[in-house]
């Protein structure tokens, strides 16, 4: 018998002293590694920096645990946040230790709970052979569920009220402990009464949702005692990778089966919890040392992924957050490009100058599929693929759709289609009841029976059908009032810049108000990506070019075998590396991003901080953030001003790099640059006191160009703010100011709101 092939009984082996020397696993560790993994006693967190070998010290942990006899398989649970994840360890393992983990508990938070609930089901009411639901059948669950309780789905999406209830959840909060005053801007306030109904539906089917799995687990620990104390003595040693990413209920659950031995050693990174949007609780990791008495907290900061500029540019950012444990990461290897940041006039140069660099970097022999674009929201890849797909660049978009596949754009241009061209059957087809207006499928069969008979487009059926009988009056009202409203943009689509139709399009089909109303989590991104396509729109003559053009799109969009470029969101990215990363888009608004500043405060504004630091730690060798100076939003041009995530990262980590015939006008750090220097392609800054460099000049592409400095104020003018203070003005645009306020920050006013002072810093 093995040494690994322990029976499977509740006392633990025995270590056997001097019976194996040093084994190999440990002396290729550093020596903090070898510390998180010979700490076995107590509890233990890891701050595993990225690109420290978490996963390595993760295995090795579990090898050494099994390897000094200090547990059986079965008294080990290990869990992770995907199976991915798991399937990685559980492999590594076996090959470390040249044996099966069979009998080990190794998996995700879910399939562990989902193993327990089976054996313990009777508890809460189910049965052994209980089903798990997916999103699709817990939707049609819960639209049941708001019918039988008189709602309309219109008012009271079931989509929204999922979301909420998954939040419960997510809090280890049941019907009875959810507070009524927390949604209480959901169905009428009766949130928590349907969350109730609805588990007990679920019940009566004998199914369950993921985040039953983890409330039920919490369920049955908490009213027998019998059960918890069970696995609390089975398990000797719990190891959870990726903690930073636990809810309440996980902790809540970890908590619990660690009484007992309270050997437990949580591996993970608070710079890198960036899934608060879905239930992360960062406080469970900041906490620990207060949590679990005792704990011995180990830092992993040695660095085996990236270049020491772009891990120190990556650490100096990170360090303006105040809610983190601290570590900085370095690295034994030397040499390294800097960063490179890339002002650039507009999202269209931005694009460009990235498709350029790319195809010279493949002309160097660089490949493809070692590159990256991470974008903060998923609405920013459209002008890459554009670009990317005039170029003949290969690409894929990880983790979702093209921009021109995804379900919100699809409907949009069928509305488009269908205003354009009335005889679109496929269009049609896909709008007539998106959003939801009551026209039924035996209206539609109605419809198709008719056109086919009379050889006559859907629209035509549909007008004769409104025009008679043959539809129950509610039906013919709704089909009646859309083909109204057809007629009506086409109408104004004569007069009407096309732009606008395809906002007003959107408007007064209801179908932004649909998504308005939708509080899933992905609801946000699919409005912006809608905005984005009217900024699409405006980049054509008139609507039929455009559609045109997205009819040659996506015939050229068919996916193809070999090296293609990534092109993800931040968020997608975690997990990943690179040897080159692009970083677009760092503006004040788009990243950090407006919505996640406005609804979370400083809570938030650090998680922005994180994901940029994520998109950072992801490049290997090199690292380019740009940012454009305009940006069009609804077909508008806006400027914009540079992210403060620019202004934060260490100055001698940085070069610049614009074109020669670029103007930009530099402030702070960058004061060696008078506002009339061009600067040259690449130039390694030596700054003083670092800000992001904002552009001037001109683009022939914008109609109504931001002018050059002029009026009553210049850059450098000491001025007076009733608000905000004192302050230097560091650009001006018509008559807005941006002013950076000894204390309060960079700020855009109206120059008619501020004072000049004089030389003496007296205001007159």
């Amino acid at each position: 018998m093995s040494e690994f092939d322990f029976p499977n009984h509740e006392g633990a082996p025995r270590a056997v002293p001097g019976a194996m020397p040093l084994p190999e696993y440990l002396t290729t560790l550093n020596d903090a590694q070898r510390q998180a993994v010979e700490t076995l006693d107590g509890p233990v967190l890891v701050l595993a920096g990225a690109g420290t070998g978490k996963t390595r010290v993760l295995t090795t942990r579990l090898a050494h645990l099994l390897s000094m006899r200090r547990a059986f398989p079965s008294q080990l649970l290990a869990v992770t946040f995907t199976n991915k994840a798991a399937l990685e360890m559980r492999e590594r393992l076996e090959k470390m230790i040249g044996a099966s983990t069979e009998g080990m508990w190794l998996g995700t938070f879910h399939s562990v709970a989902a193993r327990i609930l089976r054996r313990h089901a009777e508890v809460v009411g189910l049965k052994q052979n209980f089903t798990i639901l997916d999103t699709d059948d817990q939707l049609r669950l819960m639209k049941q569920i708001v019918q039988d309780a008189g709602f309309d789905e219109k008012s009271v999406p079931a989509r929204s009220l999922l979301g909420a209830i998954e939040r419960w959840k997510d809090r280890g909060l049941t019907p009875d402990k959810a507070g009524a005053k927390d949604r209480a801007d959901l169905a009428r306030g009766k949130a928590v009464d349907l969350y109730r109904a609805y588990q007990d539906r679920l019940l009566q089917v004998n199914a369950a949702d993921f985040g039953d799995l983890l409330l039920h687990n919490l369920t049955i620990f908490s009213t027998r005692d019998d059960i918890l104390a069970d696995y609390q003595r089975r398990f000797r040693y719990i190891l959870v990778d990726e903690y930073q990413d636990t809810n309440v209920s996980q902790y809540l659950w970890l908590r619990l089966l660690a009484q007992q031995h309270k050997n437990l050693c949580c591996v993970g990174d608070d710079d890198q919890s960036i899934y608060s949007w879905r239930g992360a609780e960062i406080g469970n990791i900041l906490r620990f040392e207060k949590d679990f008495t005792g704990a011995k907290i180990v830092r992993l900061e040695q660095n085996y992924r990236s270049t020491p500029p772009i891990l120190a540019a990556a650490s100096g950012l990170i360090a303006r957050n105040a809610g983190r444990l601290g570590k900085t990461l370095w690295t034994s290897s030397e040499g390294g490009d800097k960063v490179v940041l890339k002002p650039l006039w507009d999202g269209i140069e931005e694009a460009r100058w990235v498709g350029d660099e790319i195809e010279a970097m493949q002309h160097k022999g660089q490949r493809l599929g070692q590159i990256a674009i991470l974008v903060r929201t998923g609405s920013q890849t459209r002008e890459f693929e554009e670009r990317f797909i005039t170029l003949g660049l290969p690409y894929r978009v990880v983790g979702g759709p093209r921009f021109y596949e995804r379900q919100e754009i699809r409907d949009a241009i069928a509305y488009l289609r269908l205003v354009h061209q009335p005889a679109d059957d496929l269009a049609f087809e896909r709008i007539v009841n998106v959003p939801r207006r009551g026209i039924g499928s035996s209206t539609e069969e109605a419809l198709h029976v008719l056109a086919r008979t009379a050889r006559m487009p859907l629209t035509e059926a549909a007008a004769k059908l409104v025009a008679s009988d043959e539809l129950k009056p509610a039906a013919r009202r709704s089909l009646g009032d859309f083909l109204a409203r057809l007629d009506h943009w086409r109408e104004i689509a004569r007069s009407l810049p096309h732009t606008e139709l395809a906002a007003r399009i959107l408007e007064e089909s209801g179908y932004t108000d649909m998504l308005q109303a939708d509080k899933s989590p992905d609801a946000p991104g699919r409005l912006e990506n809608l905005k984005e396509l009217v900024t699409a729109v405006a980049e054509f003559e008139n609507l039929e070019g455009f559609l045109d053009h997205v009819s040659l799109v996506m015939e050229n969009t068919e996916r193809g075998a070999g090296e293609m470029i990534s092109l993800m969101t931040l968020h997608g990215a975690k997990g990943l590396e690179f040897d080159i990363v692009f970083l677009p888009g760092w503006e004040e608004g788009l990243f950090p991003n407006k919505r996640s500043l406005d609804e979370n405060g400083v809570p938030g504004l650090e998680e922005e901080r994180r994901l940029a630091y994520v998109g950072l730690t992801r490049a290997r060798k090199r690292a380019f953030i740009s940012y454009a100076a305009n940006r069009r939003f609804y077909g508008q041009w806006q400027p914009t001003m540079p992210s403060r995530f620019v202004e934060e990262l260490p100055p001698d980590e940085v070069a610049v790099m614009a074109e020669p015939d670029l103007p930009v006008r530099a402030r702070g750090r960058f004061s060696e640059f008078d506002s009339g220097d061009s600067w040259p392609r690449t130039r390694v800054m030596a700054p003083r006191s670092f800000k992001a460099p904002l552009i001037e000049g001109r683009a022939t592409r914008i109609a109504e160009p931001i002018p050059p400095e002029t009026g009553k104020y210049r850059c450098g003018d000491r001025v007076f703010h009733q608000k905000f203070g004192y302050g230097t003005v560091g650009a001006v645009s018509d008559d807005k100011l941006s002013i950076d306020f000894d204390k309060a920050g960079s700020k855009m006013v109206i120059a008619n709101f501020v004072t000049k002072a004089d030389a003496d810093g007296r205001i007159g």
